[in-house]
């Protein structure tokens, strides 16, 4: 539900110079009409019939805007970028596949006036394949604005070849991970002292760790004080809300009503009961029985992504693996085929379960399902795994394997919290309850 909040809350300096109680904190496309809420006629989120050409983007945006294929906004688009043009603070929660990044990419694309050696926006990511993600959407946006000068920073690649870079292409836009951002501007290499736009991407996941967190805020502390901040997260609790707002002045909220509203349309999910020595062979039945575009298989830690991937290999099956054991190269490496479709089925842990949009995949598999530790309860990681299939309103099928009385738990525990019903594995699936046919 979209509001607008006007707190009597203090002021960002105010907020960060009691730093000590922030640090105690624990660590597209879719038509329907304007519809009400009910009680005090709050407007829920709903689109309208009307374009991008009404939110009166500059040319060079709006060029881009139409040749990438964008005709209508999303729900979430209709609602937050006339307020985001506008340079308000903005956070914002809706479900994956919303078009979350297009909203301020597009923002600080029709605000930015680049000037010579000056940062003028910081976009954060709590991953590397998602910072390198987001630069390319500022890029593919950005094609008809020259001297707007983009670029990725992230930890893998030597501190002293990015400085060399960086002497040679100042950023207008910096989007990267909080470490390496941070040491940055630490180190003098950027300078932060003119951003006016900072945006968190996943803020939940980056807010709920104490030593990403403390990053996040030095950076902040570099940047202007009056500057426009946005938030986008698909989950959020209140906790986490509560810290947002630590970085916000008078923002524009945009919140999913309840959490039974962020399971995905169009996405269709089961379960299979099995032992855990099971699970290999019927991993193997499950990819020859079913049609695909591209799989994402999901696992609980490196090792199993390694060991999984072996033994596709020797089931003939031509996966690859991304985690956080392979070099920064080799996980960009992985990421371009998997995202160019060279390769179709891909192991992956966590890293890869949240943020990322590949359009062909239209299965996800959970070979272990979401381990619950003090930052979640399983069902968060679980919603964030499956919206990697069925993204921008397409289907898709989400299959989880239940090995342990654990596994049932998280299992009833995102029945619960979602409000939807994930059935036992019929032995025939109609594909074209999860298959999009050109």
């Amino acid at each position: 539900m979209a509001k607008e909040m006007v707190n009597d809350a203090e002021l960002r300096k105010e907020n960060f110079d009691d730093a000590e109680g922030l640090d105690v904190l624990p660590d597209y496309e879719g038509f329907g009409a304007e519809s009400d809420e009910g009680e005090g006629g709050k407007k829920g989120l709903a689109v309208r019939s009307s374009g991008f050409k009404e939110f009166m983007l500059n040319k060079e945006v709006y060029r881009a805007v139409v040749e990438n294929g964008f005709e209508h906004p999303s729900e979430v688009q209709h609602e937050c970028i006339p307020q985001a043009l506008l340079g308000r603070d903005l956070v914002c929660q809706a479900k994956s596949g919303m078009g979350k990044t297009a909203v301020f990419v597009i923002a600080i694309l029709h605000q930015i006036r680049p000037v010579p050696n000056t940062v003028s926006a910081i976009v954060l990511g709590h991953t590397r394949e998602l910072a390198f993600q987001i630069t390319k959407e500022f890029e593919r946006f950005a094609m008809y604005l020259p001297n707007v000068v983009v670029m990725p920073v992230f930890g893998g690649v030597s501190l002293a070849g990015q400085k060399d870079q960086i002497t040679m292409k100042y950023p207008n836009i910096v989007v990267g991970c909080p470490g390496r951002v941070k040491a940055l501007g630490r180190d003098k290499i950027l300078d932060y002292s003119q951003v006016k736009h900072f945006v968190m991407d996943e803020c939940d996941k980056m807010l709920a760790k104490m030593d990403m967190r403390a990053d996040v805020q030095e950076i902040f502390r570099m940047t202007l004080h009056n500057k426009q901040t946005m938030m986008f997260s698909a989950t959020m609790s209140p906790e986490s809300r509560l810290i947002c707002k630590k970085f916000l002045h008078n923002p524009m909220e945009v919140y999913v009503d309840d959490e039974s509203k962020l399971t995905l349309h169009g996405l269709v999910q089961h379960f299979i009961m099995l032992t855990e020595t099971e699970k290999n062979r019927k991993l193997c039945d499950v990819l020859d029985a079913l049609d695909f575009n591209q799989v994402v298989i999901f696992v609980k830690s490196v090792t199993r992504a390694k060991e999984l991937n072996n033994l596709l290999h020797a089931y003939n099956f031509p996966s690859t693996s991304i985690h956080r054991g392979m070099d920064q190269n080799e996980r960009l490496k992985v990421y371009r085929e998997f995202k160019d479709g060279t390769s179709r089925i891909l192991v992956a842990t966590d890293l890869f379960g949240r943020g990322i949009d590949i359009e062909r995949v239209n299965i996800v598999i959970n070979y272990d399902m979401p381990e619950t530790n003090e930052f979640s309860d399983g069902a968060d990681t679980y919603l964030h795994r499956v919206g990697r299939a069925g993204r921008f309103g397409t289907k898709g099928l989400a299959i989880t394997f239940i090995a342990s009385e654990e596994d049932s738990t998280v299992l009833n525990r995102v029945q619960e919290r979602f409000d939807v019903c994930i059935s036992a594995m019929p032995g025939d699936i109609d594909p074209q309850t999860y298959m999009n046919r050109n």
